[in-house]
């Protein structure tokens, strides 16, 4: 993909801004033009990357938990469709990705759907998938499918079914293409079974779906839910399965927020009379406020955007330069160390064989043809060495960022920004190289820019939303409906 093929997703992505009369995050568009520029200028993102595409700017609602913990049957319910196949084993082992269309009838699409299409959250995940598939036979649809739903609560988000975790036979696509969605997504549902009341068994399994999810800057967007509760209510203590999964949940990290208990009505067990009114209220109660925030992704979408463009600016400036910064002295090191040892043993090789030949370097004349040829030649075998070392420090290091660094995003920006920064000519003069490419006070002075604009962001977005001053003010003018999309069609999100 060219730089002019970024450049267009990005007007393309202005225009549909536009067109919502987003103007705040069409500014925000520009900021993170203004972030890549300085990240091209480190060697940090090449030029067919963005930071803007990193991320989804359409609403998404992931939905993920152990297999068989009703998942697929709340997506159902919540649509009015019977969209997703339900079973009391797992059912599907695709993530699915559920968006609207005015069909009156929904449609599957196979993987490729997702994968050749800018506007969808999976684009291009088949280079991801063919780097960690075991089974070179299988492609992008055995693990994705798209399917289209007429439902309006569909309207202006997309949802995301994704296939049960089982913590004896986990594979690693799956957790690769959840911790995916799940850094695309403004809002996780996280669904365990009440079904099962020892959760103990399933550590490994709550470590992906707890213990990792909790120590993350974006926390607050996963929502765990207890689903199924209907088959509690025959049990002599009920609030005893309740305690048992909450003090798994306390071992896995997860001490605080709130524990949803939910249940179908549609398809729920006969709840005896006398704790029916308890456990609906408690259902009908808990299902709302889930809804509620499904409802609100809209809103939560333009804050994780400008949070997102923040946090990425803040990276740049206090983790991927002073990364760099390391890697870059650790690449000078290791080749003064290989340099110095090298030029000892040659050292100690010239000596042995004068005293064995008995040449002196009296009897060498400087004048001599051939003694300025053995120079000259001596000075470029010293150059070629000496950019051979520098390239073999910085594959050494690079083949060490492997294990040093987990992320994936980080490890492949810091392997292109250090290639960048030990070429053939920092390598010549290498004494002189200290700071990274590109990085200078002026530099910094444009971060800062970009992290004020962004304060001025979050005010301009309050300002839509609150008014602390209680004063009277001119009612937002309504937006337009919706136009109706042409039938049989899916309706994506517009390009990023």
């Amino acid at each position: 993909m060219s730089d002019t093929q970024i450049e267009t997703r990005l007007k393309k992505l202005e225009t549909h801004l536009k067109a919502e009369e987003n103007d705040i995050l069409c500014d925000v568009v520009q900021s993170f033009r203004e972030l890549d520029k300085i990240a091209y200028k480190l060697g940090f993102l090449s030029r067919e990357q963005s930071y803007a595409t990193r991320l989804s700017w359409w609403p998404m609602i992931s939905v993920l938990g152990t297999y068989s913990a009703g998942k697929s049957t709340f997506l159902n319910h919540y649509l009015g469709h019977d969209l997703q196949h339900t079973g009391t084993h797992a059912v599907d082992d695709k993530f699915t990705v559920i968006c609207f269309s005015g069909d009156n009838v929904t449609k599957t699409l196979p993987g490729i759907a997702l994968d050749a299409d800018p506007r969808f959250p999976f684009y291009q995940i088949s280079h991801d998938i063919a780097d960690i598939k075991t089974d070179s036979a299988q492609g992008v649809d055995a693990y994705l499918q798209l399917k289209t739903c007429p439902s309006e609560l569909l309207r202006g988000k997309i949802l995301i079914d994704s296939p049960g975790f089982d913590a004896d036979n986990q594979r690693t696509s799956t957790l690769r293409l959840a911790q995916h969605i799940i850094d695309l997504s403004d809002l996780v549902l996280v669904f365990f079974d009440a079904r099962h009341p020892e959760p103990g068994a399933m550590r490994d399994t709550l470590t992906h779906l707890v213990s990792d999810t909790i120590e993350r800057s974006d926390s607050s967007k996963f929502v765990y839910i207890l689903n199924q509760m209907d088959i509690t209510a025959r049990e002599d203590n009920p609030e005893e399965v309740v305690a048992a999964w909450q003090r798994s949940l306390a071992q896995a990290g997860l001490t605080a927020g709130r524990f949803y208990r939910i249940y179908n009505p549609n398809v729920c067990m006969p709840i005896p009379e006398k704790v029916k009114e308890r456990f609906e209220k408690k259902c009908n109660r808990d299902m709302k406020e889930i809804q509620d925030r499904m409802e609100q992704v809209g809103m939560e979408r333009a804050y994780r955007v400008i949070s997102l463009l923040e946090q990425a600016t803040k990276e740049i400036e206090h983790t991927i330069v002073p990364q760099l910064q390391s890697l870059i002295q650790r690449w000078k090191k290791r080749v003064f160390g290989t340099e110095i040892l090298s030029g000892i043993f040659l050292g100690i090789f010239v000596v042995f064989g004068f005293a064995t030949t008995g040449v002196t370097m009296g009897g060498m004349s400087l004048q001599s043809p051939l003694t300025l040829g053995a120079i000259g030649v001596l000075f470029i075998a010293a150059i070629f060495i000496h950019l051979k070392i520098g390239k073999m420090a910085t594959n050494q290091i690079i083949k060490r960022l492997k294990h040093e660094i987990t992320d994936d995003f980080v490890r492949e920006g810091l392997t292109r920004a250090l290639r960048k920064n030990t070429g053939t000519l920092r390598t010549l003069f290498i004494w002189l190289v200290g700071e990274p490419v590109g990085w200078s006070r002026r530099m910094q002075q444009r971060l800062h820019g970009i992290l004020s604009n962004v304060n001025t962001y979050i005010q301009r977005l309050n300002d839509r939303f609150t008014n602390p001053s209680g004063k009277e003010t001119q009612p937002a003018p309504t937006q337009p409906a919706p136009t109706q999309p042409t039938p049989t069609q899916p309706t994506p999100p517009q390009p990023t």
